[in-house]
């Protein structure tokens, strides 16, 4: 299915994968791709918590991490925190301490508009996705990531609808005779809403490439991009590669859908990767390596696929956290050497 005048998804991949080929020319030799590994700030400092982040970014340094995702909770921090002189002295903080920012994140909630059906909703949180491309640039960034939003007229039991199926607050199983409900509203159209969200994601996509940056866009349950599958078809509409995937491994898994697997399905596409690990459940994300992913199958796909690019720990808290992100850290550089 195609749409908007682009590509087919052959073009989409080759034009994604052709850069780096004639970067390396005929004569170069093969070389084997180059996997680092990060951790979100937030890891160590809850999102709601906000700025400064100082602590958080040197302990995730003095942990051995590689790289460091940083994040915007919501719109107002752009104007208040995230912009000059501050961000100068982040990037040097940065430097200082040998870590690379391979994204910047804006948090739904400060980009929730672009699941609007309303213009001007629409509006705003492109704006601020404008102003999150340019803490973007001036962090050293080469991405800009949002998680998929969702339209804001459908409504589960909890604000954040990904986890609608945790409806206890604190993870807890639900009472066996729960139901999980996601209230739909009568007359939603779908195709309608699919539409304009594909309309707005070109719109958003185009903004990061005149920054410099590739959009870096997350799967989530329930969002309009909970698959790998959602994501190829807002490609065919989107038509420009500088849109890439940012692949879950821990929310893939919660559709059901096998990471390894979706690895393959996006090759080049894929342009980052959060690490989590799952309980067979889907309640609740435990720390790293102590779950039912296969890492090793993970990795050969990475691997086979030619993936170049951080592995960033995701981790919900957990019992001593830091330690368990140390733990994670080991497992992961056991696959990446």
């Amino acid at each position: 299915m195609r749409g908007g005048g682009g590509p087919t998804r052959r073009g989409f991949f080759a034009a994604a994968g052709g850069a780096a080929a004639l970067a390396l020319g005929a004569s170069e030799p093969a070389r084997a791709p180059r996997i680092r590994v990060g951790s979100v700030v937030w890891n160590l400092r809850g999102i709601g918590a906000g700025p400064p982040w100082d602590e958080a970014i040197r302990a995730t340094a003095e942990l051995g991490f590689e790289g460091i995702e940083l994040i915007a909770a919501g719109a107002e921090e752009l104007d208040a925190y995230w912009r000059e002189p501050e961000l100068a002295r982040l990037k040097a903080l940065l430097a200082e301490l040998r870590l690379e920012c391979p994204q910047f994140v804006l948090f739904q909630n400060a980009v929730a508009g672009l699941g609007s059906r309303e213009r001007a909703a629409r509006a705003g949180a492109l704006e601020a996705f404008r102003k999150g491309c340019a803490a973007a640039r001036a962090l050293g960034a080469g991405m800009i990531n949002i998680v998929a939003p969702w339209p804001v007229e459908i409504k589960g039991p909890r604000g954040y609808l990904p986890r609608y199926y945790a409806i206890d607050e604190r993870g807890d199983p639900p009472p066996a005779d729960a139901k999980l409900r996601i209230e739909v509203p009568a007359g939603f159209r779908f195709a309608e809403a699919w539409d304009e969200f594909a309309a707005v994601m070109r719109e958003a996509t185009a903004i990061a490439k005149g920054h410099g940056l590739r959009f870096s866009l997350e799967n989530h349950t329930h969002t309009f991009v909970p698959t790998t599958d959602a994501f190829l078809r807002l490609c065919d509409k989107v038509g420009d590669p500088a849109l890439g995937m940012n692949l879950d491994i821990g929310w893939i898994w919660i559709n059901r859908e096998h990471p390894p697997l979706a690895i393959h399905k996006l090759g080049p596409l894929l342009c980052n990767v959060h690490i989590r690990d799952v309980d067979g459940l889907a309640l609740w994300f435990p720390a790293v390596g102590t779950g039912r992913l296969d890492y090793p199958a993970v990795f050969e796909a990475l691997a086979a696929v030619g993936y170049e690019g951080f592995v960033t720990i995701e981790q919900d808290g957990v019992p001593n956290q830091r330690e368990a992100l140390a733990k994670g850290r080991a497992l992961l550089k056991e696959f990446t050497g």
